[in-house]
């Protein structure tokens, strides 16, 4: 994983790297934590007006889900982030706490010359032909359907997916499996899977770079990644047979009904869900911290520093199209953390 040191933290440029680390000169009180780059953009800054209320630091490599999970299952970090929730039996099985942090959109990006964001319109089985390698040219008869007067052109598409385990991929490809039976029998949805064609990207910062780079690649990352590299993106067709804008309003309205307490640890799917304002690829990011605090002034402190994002945090969030999480859900996970424990039993913060 390649750092960077940001004081003060470049944005644009940790975007635009192919790896990322949010981190700033390392104190004595600082959280350290690991995983998912879907949330990346919103933690840095949250981190960075944290520090400011605080003065403490928050040192986050950005490394994928799957490098957040074998990091605190290791205990390396204070916490781990994953966009693909650990069921029931594996949280403890590891004695982890999981709740959700922020809700966001994946969405498709595209660099076709001459094609603006939001003009071209594609579906789900359609995203899953191009990623099966059974549609394979932007002139296609299936995308030129859904695009009367769209002027694409006839060259090959470049599909561009995570090379790490990925909780984004998780996303995706649970969504692919909802829309498509094909995609679902022979790939079918995981954190990593056998792409038969494309290139592969590290993180969401990688395959920004790889799409922006490539002419006529199609890749998926997190919207704010889109927004804030000005990359072109597809609108996409929901259950209801729209094509919503991926924005804070879509995202809204397919977590307009989410049960978040039917899973353990908030492990709720929101992808592929009802509603004519819904975007079909949404999905809420995820912290791991242990039960039993080895640290409990550390676990404390990454507590503290989410329970102020819930509280100080929201238009951060909302700047990058992130969804915040309704108040409801922040007091069922302030419950939750009350399993956070030291080794007198007692929990590490009181709230």
């Amino acid at each position: 994983m390649t750092e960077i040191d940001v004081k003060p933290f470049t944005y644009a440029l940790a975007l635009g790297l192919a790896t990322a680390q949010l981190a700033f000169p390392a104190l004595a009180a600082d959280i350290t934590g690991a995983g998912a780059t879907f949330p990346f953009p919103v933690y840095s800054k949250w981190a960075e007006a944290y520090r400011k209320d605080t003065g403490t630091g928050l040192n986050y490599q950005s490394i994928g889900s799957g490098g957040g999970i074998k990091q605190i299952q290791a205990k390396t970090v204070d916490f781990g982030a994953t966009d693909a929730p650990l069921k029931g039996p594996a949280l403890e099985k590891d004695g982890l706490v999981q709740f959700p942090t922020v809700m966001g959109g994946v969405v498709a990006v595209v660099n076709i010359p001459g094609i603006e964001p939001g003009k071209l319109k594609l579906t789900g089985d359609v995203i899953a032909d191009i990623y099966a390698n059974k549609i394979t040219k932007w002139s296609d008869p299936k995308i030129a359907a859904l695009n009367d007067g769209l002027k694409l052109p006839d060259a090959n598409i470049t599909p561009v997916y995570r090379s790490d385990a990925s909780g984004t991929t998780n996303i995706f490809t649970t969504y692919l499996s909802q829309v498509s039976e094909g995609w679902k029998k022979e790939f079918g949805a995981a954190t990593t899977v056998s792409w038969p064609a494309g290139q592969g990207g590290k993180g969401n910062e990688g395959v920004t770079a790889t799409v922006k780079q490539v002419p006529n690649a199609i890749g998926y990352v997190e919207s704010a990644y889109a927004k804030q590299n000005k990359l072109s993106y597809a609108l996409i067709r929901n259950k209801a047979g729209k094509f919503p804008q991926p924005d804070d309003k879509a995202f809204q309205a397919a977590a307009a009904s989410a049960d978040w307490k039917s899973q353990p640890g908030f492990g709720i799917t929101l992808t592929d869900q009802a509603g004519e304002d819904a975007w079909p690829i949404t999905a809420a990011t995820f912290i791991l911290v242990h039960k039993e605090a080895a640290d409990p002034a550390k676990s404390a402190d990454v507590l503290k520093f989410f329970d102020w994002a819930y509280k100080n945090g929201d238009k951060l969030a909302s700047d990058l199209d992130y969804v915040p999480l309704p108040d409801a859900v922040v007091g069922l996970i302030h419950e939750e953390w009350k399993q956070v424990k030291g080794k007198d039993g007692k929990p590490v913060l009181g709230m």
